[in-house]
């Protein structure tokens, strides 16, 4: 899949699942702040990554994901 299709996903589940604003959805935006993640909010986002792309996420995966590119990285790698 290539980054393009990958990263527009991610912003379309991002603004329809966790009704983030699309100006707010920035490669350099803190991933936590922009989404205002909780634990339960976590648990839905690994969840909607699963169904949409297909890969298995674990806590662990999350350590260095600080912004939304690092989260398109992430996705990118589960998926290469």
């Amino acid at each position: 899949m290539e980054k393009g299709v990958i990263i527009e996903k991610i912003n379309n589940f991002l603004v329809d699942e966790f009704e983030v604003e699309s100006e707010a959805i920035l490669p350099e935006a803190n991933l936590k702040d922009t989404l205002e993640l909780d634990s339960l909010d976590f648990v839905d986002l690994v969840v909607a990554i699963e169904a949409n792309f297909g890969v298995k996420l674990v806590s662990d995966d999350f350590i260095n994901v600080d912004t939304l590119q690092n989260f398109y990285d992430l996705i990118e790698n589960k998926l290469g």
